[in-house]
């Protein structure tokens, strides 16, 4: 045993140690976002003291966070001066509280990236864990495989360990892109064949959700990946295995999704739900109708409505995110968040094909915040608990690329280092 690592206090035992501890919190802080039946959610109560004591020990926020950090602020600023319009504040100020911490969060997420990379892959590994995990539950659920697993299910449709089938299933998409990757780019198919279970597991549970967002968000995600890594690469041969693996792995889901079909219930649900436009939401009094008058009333309501004021209104949530930010969080949230996305999707794509370690990860999550984007027209995403994940790993990247750059011209010497009192020092992967 090296004598050194033994004695008590030791600086390099104690960075050890940290490290260790380190990535065992991250990882289970990511693998409890998969699980929020009931608010506060484990999640929420785990993240707040681990934030806290991350905080304590010293960890610094990087300058590329600190714009992610104002904007986030000035988001929730909004929502606080919605509030302010209500003469009932019912349960607004939780959740304008909930919007906050959920900001937080993936302030600290960019932060623990960039203070050391290879938390990425951590991150991923918890995610993908509890994926897994409640993607099993809502099978279970639906099939009733297990007593009392109908309670992973709402109105016959999968939800896992969530509230709702339509954030339960865009939850899974991120894993499953990550896995999608990994059998397009492995050496040779054997090793595959953990991705491509994996791949087919979640993609039963997004089926399941019988989610139409997902269902396009899952596609367009899939199709987006497949493009990016056959544009990124220059290899003949590369491209052409890439062309035999996506027929494989197109063949392996199609094979998944036609045993689903068998049942006569899941064949029933399927029908109805691939309808484009379901009965609730044409005509006036549907959910498009309310949307236009909503955009009519936010043009006279600067200051907003209030959290949760439109459902209150018209008997239905806004199943915009647009809409939902000019009614909860105010024309100021609304022009913050719009300037968030546009920041976060111009930052990320500048650096997205740079050859960096770091790079699979930022693909995977660019491709699904993408994605989220687009469906916050139909749905809304404002406490979507992984979309500030998302965020946390393309600004954690963002702020990796930035290091990477100063580093590379030599001025990352003159740099303090960001090591807090209990050793997290950034490394360079």
């Amino acid at each position: 045993m090296n004598d050194a690592a033994a004695i008590p206090g030791d600086p390099s035992a104690v960075r050890a140690l940290n490290a260790v501890l380190g990535t065992a919190t991250i990882w289970v802080g990511a693998f409890l976002s998969g699980f929020v039946i009931n608010e506060p959610a484990p999640y929420e109560l785990f993240m707040t003291g681990l934030i806290v004591i991350w905080l304590l020990a010293g960890l610094a926020i990087p300058r590329s966070a600190v714009f992610l950090l104002a904007l986030l602020v000035a988001f929730n600023i909004g929502g606080v001066i919605a509030t302010s319009q209500m003469t009932t504040l019912g349960t607004a100020p939780i959740y304008v509280a909930v919007s906050l911490f959920l900001a937080l969060t993936s302030v600290f997420l960019a932060s623990v990236i960039a203070a050391r990379a290879s938390y990425l892959s951590v991150i991923y590994s918890g995610w993908t864990a509890a994926a897994i995990l409640t993607s099993l539950a809502g099978i279970a659920g639906y099939f009733s495989l297990l007593p009392g697993a109908e309670m992973f299910t709402l109105y016959g449709r999968a939800k896992g360990a969530f509230q709702d089938p339509n954030v339960f299933a865009p939850y899974l998409i991120l894993p499953a892109l990550y896995n999608l990757r990994a059998v397009l780019t492995g050496p040779r198919l054997s090793r595959s064949l953990i991705p491509i279970t994996v791949l087919c597991v979640l993609t039963f549970g997004v089926f399941l959700s019988f989610s139409r967002a997902a269902w396009g968000l899952y596609l367009l995600c899939s199709l987006l990946l497949m493009a990016a890594l056959f544009t990124g690469s220059s290899s003949s041969r590369f491209r052409l295995r890439m062309i035999a693996m996506s027929c494989f792995v197109l063949l392996a889901v199609a094979a998944t999704l036609v045993i689903a079909l068998q049942f006569e219930s899941v064949r029933e649900l399927f029908l109805e739900r691939a309808r484009l436009v379901q009965d609730y939401d044409a005509g006036p009094g549907g959910r498009f109708g309310h949307q236009i008058t909503g955009f009519l009333l936010a043009m006279e309501t600067p200051f907003g409505i209030g959290p949760l004021e439109f459902g209150r209104i018209y008997g239905a949530d806004t199943h915009n995110i647009w809409l939902k930010s000019l009614f909860d969080y105010s024309w100021l949230g609304f022009a913050a968040y719009v300037t968030l996305l546009t920041a976060t999707l111009a930052g990320g794509f500048r650096i997205l094909f740079r050859d960096r370690p770091w790079q699979p990860y930022l693909l995977c999550a660019y491709i699904v915040f993408l994605g989220h984007v687009l469906i916050g027209n139909v749905i809304d995403t404002d406490h979507w608990r992984h979309f500030y994940v998302l965020l946390g790993i393309i600004w954690g990247c963002i702020a990796l690329e930035a290091r990477h750059v100063r580093e590379a011209s030599g001025g990352g010497a003159k740099e303090k280092k960001m090591v807090g009192a209990a050793g997290f020092e950034p490394t360079t992967p």
